[in-house]
């Protein structure tokens, strides 16, 4: 299966997910849905994030030009909010994938989705 079809069926597909992309830890983009791109600070940003989650909720994170509050932080996972709207964001040892989520999905159901791909990534062996 491609990148881009884990975004349009895994993510994007199951209706949970509004938008979605899979970057590599190195900052290079794999997949995106369509008009759903991060700009190079933001990529470094949550990349930076991972090296130091204590530091992400007092500065937040930028996902397509918005800011998100952090609401959860770690070495696999960060998680933001901005009013009803939210991502998730969820690194493998070789992928990170980001899912946003808008007004009407819940934001466990996002998680689900997100968090679920990645641990069926590290499943099949895509870890090193």
């Amino acid at each position: 299966m491609s990148w881009q079809a884990y975004v349009d069926s895994n993510l994007c597909g199951t209706g949970q997910v509004s938008q979605a992309a899979i970057y590599g830890t190195n900052g290079a983009q794999w997949a995106a849905s369509p008009g759903f791109q991060l700009s190079a600070p933001e990529v470094q940003e949550i990349i930076s994030g991972y090296a130091n989650p204590a530091d992400l909720p007092a500065k937040g994170i930028h996902i397509n030009g918005v800011k998100y509050f952090v609401i959860k932080s770690d070495d696999r996972s960060i998680y933001g909010k901005k009013n009803a709207d939210g991502v998730c964001i969820v690194k493998t040892t070789q992928a990170i994938l980001v899912g946003l989520y808008k007004e009407g999905i819940q934001p466990g159901n996002c998680t689900k989705v997100v968090e679920g791909l990645a641990d069926y990534l590290i499943s099949v062996g895509y870890v090193s």
